[in-house]
């Protein structure tokens, strides 16, 4: 098993930065692509980053593209989460995502371990 724990939410103003981190532990050996999904109450969970084990391919949401930036440390067995500009519509529980030999992809089916999230709240 792998657990995976985020960290780093909180609640910011509009135009601010937060950076998420999600580590990993337990039996990691496999865990290839990463990724970072989100929920806001009322929708349907949403593609944020993702990120292949290397870090040499990375895929954002359309929502994010541009101000979100997803990077990796495999030595450290963490991701992350830069979050610049953040927006009302940022607003949401985000989640960790890790896959088991598979590429970096925006499919949450994909995706065999999850975090139990941390909430970002983004105020005006």
């Amino acid at each position: 098993q792998v657990q995976l724990v985020e960290s780093g939410g909180g609640a910011v103003q509009a135009g601010d930065s937060l950076r998420l981190d999600c580590a990993a532990s337990g039996r990691t050996f496999g865990v290839s692509a990463m990724g970072w999904f989100r929920q806001a109450p009322g929708k349907e969970r949403e593609f944020v980053a993702t990120i292949s084990w290397g870090g040499a391919t990375t895929s954002y949401g359309d929502s994010v593209k541009g101000r979100f930036t997803i990077s990796r440390d495999n030595a450290e067995k963490k991701v992350y989460l830069q979050m610049n500009n953040l927006a009302l519509e940022d607003t949401a529980i985000y989640y960790c995502a890790a896959t088991v030999g598979a590429p970096a992809t925006i499919h949450p089916e994909r995706y065999r371990y999850w975090g139990q999230g941390t909430q970002v709240t983004v105020s005006s």
